[in-house]
């Protein structure tokens, strides 16, 4: 290969290179509200609910994503559920619970919760659409999302305690309202 095909080749995948890292960057410039709305999910009765008709809509929204095979985001679910009547009743806090097993295991989701008995609203996205809309990798990926629909604080992973953070986010969230 001669220099000058050569330097024509690296031109073109240096600048296919910058498109591409700019559309992986679109993403991150669409507000919540359109994010959100691009993906309609269920609940475990089959009922379809976008979230974008929960977040913004004045009352701030915990979003958290897990499964039923993963044991820390089990633990923060079940550790939320200490805090949840108190977020509820004193900020109108709305506490969104995504699974995101597979369609196989989707089925598990609605003998799980019943068990546990949590006051959450369930989603189901067993194509995990919101997973790649939002760009994570791991659960418990977890989202506190103020009144007007902006994302005030996120969190990946859990260990024990980290509810107490979230709480105190919540907290602070309640007291920086106009």
């Amino acid at each position: 290969m001669n220099a000058q095909v050569l330097k024509g080749l690296l031109a073109v995948a240096l600048l296919w290179g910058s498109v591409g890292s700019a559309k992986a960057q679109t993403p991150s410039t669409v507000g919540a509200d359109e994010r959100l709305s691009a993906v309609v999910l269920r609940d475990v009765d089959g009922k379809a609910l976008k979230l974008s008709e929960l977040v913004g809509n004045g009352r701030p929204v915990l979003l958290t994503f897990w499964a039923t095979w993963c044991t820390p985001c089990k633990k923060e679910l079940n550790n939320y559920l200490d805090l949840y009547e108190d977020w509820s009743k004193d900020y109108g806090l709305q506490l969104v619970a995504v699974s995101i097993d597979d369609a196989r295991n989707s089925a598990k989701v609605k003998s799980y919760i019943k068990g546990v008995r949590w006051p959450y609203r369930i989603l189901l996205d067993p194509n995990e659409d919101m997973k790649r809309i939002l760009n994570f990798q791991t659960i418990p990926y977890t989202l506190l999302y103020d009144g007007q629909g902006k994302v005030v604080y996120r969190h990946n992973s859990y260990v024990e305690g980290d509810e107490f953070v979230m709480d105190e986010k919540i907290r602070n969230l309640a007291n920086t309202k106009p």
